[in-house]
């Protein structure tokens, strides 16, 4: 038995409304959804702390999700796994015409722009004929913004230059504080929204990962005020012991001491 298989099996077992585990046999997908997510997010932490011990069993918690959604799918007769498994070969080989496509493809090379040239032929078979189609709404909404920009950039929809989003982030920030000054807090939550959006777009045309950004940019934060609480503790002080002026000073100091 090969170790996937084993894995089927388990699931099998735990799904088994005679003799399973009372906790899995209730699931949905609806309730293991969070799950799932929650399982990628951990495989991206292990990768970014380079933890490949953990790395490795966040990938098994990962895959354990994808047996998980397709043995509930098979009970109810939409796929099961080796469905799941042929898809995804399949889109694989039909996406890299380079590598599996016939000899003159495969002399031809990556073509650039042939993935998403490939992705759009796929989406134009389906019911929404969008450009939007297919991007999901539980993304992280940073990179839903980042997706929906360039999707609408690809059919001519964008500013030609990062200037014009300069401009638009300027626009977006007038609107936001007067939508400040009426206290609305709909409107308030709608024109921050707005400026969010520019924002992202201008980390598009600088090619930037705005999620991977700011997550950078939480790590920074996080280092340089725990430091600066520590050496605070240090000499029996508390933050909130100090002014807004001597707290500058403070952070300021812990920003050459850890970057």
């Amino acid at each position: 038995m090969t170790t996937i298989n084993k894995l089927l099996e388990v699931m099998q077992k735990l799904r088994d409304p005679e003799t399973g585990c009372p906790w899995d046999v209730e699931q949905s997908f609806a309730s293991i959804a969070p799950y799932t997510v929650e399982e990628a997010y951990e495989v991206a932490d292990a990768i970014a702390r380079e933890n490949y011990e953990d790395l490795r069993d966040e990938l098994g918690d990962l895959l354990l999700q994808v047996v998980y959604h397709a043995q509930i799918a098979a009970e109810a007769g939409h796929f099961d796994f080796d469905d799941v498994a042929a898809g995804i070969a399949e889109k694989m080989i039909r996406r890299h015409p380079h590598v599996f496509g016939s000899a003159a493809e495969r002399e031809a090379g990556k073509v650039d722009g042939s993935w998403e040239e490939i992705k759009e032929l796929e989406r134009s078979g389906g019911d929404d004929a969008s450009a939007l189609a297919g991007i999901a709404r539980a993304l992280p909404a940073l990179k839903r913004a980042q997706k929906l920009g360039k999707r609408a950039g690809r059919v001519g929809f964008d500013w030609p230059d990062r200037q014009g989003v300069h401009h638009k982030i300027q626009e977006e920030l007038v609107e936001l504080e007067e939508a400040a000054g009426t206290r609305d807090v709909a409107r308030i939550e709608e024109e921050f929204g707005d400026m969010l959006f520019a924002v992202v777009n201008l980390a598009r045309h600088l090619d930037v990962d705005p999620e991977k950004a700011l997550s950078g940019a939480n790590s920074k934060f996080e280092r340089r005020f725990r430091d600066m609480e520590a050496v605070i503790a240090e000499n029996g002080k508390r933050i909130k012991d100090f002014s807004l002026e001597t707290l500058d000073q403070e952070w300021r100091a812990a920003k050459k001491r850890v970057g």
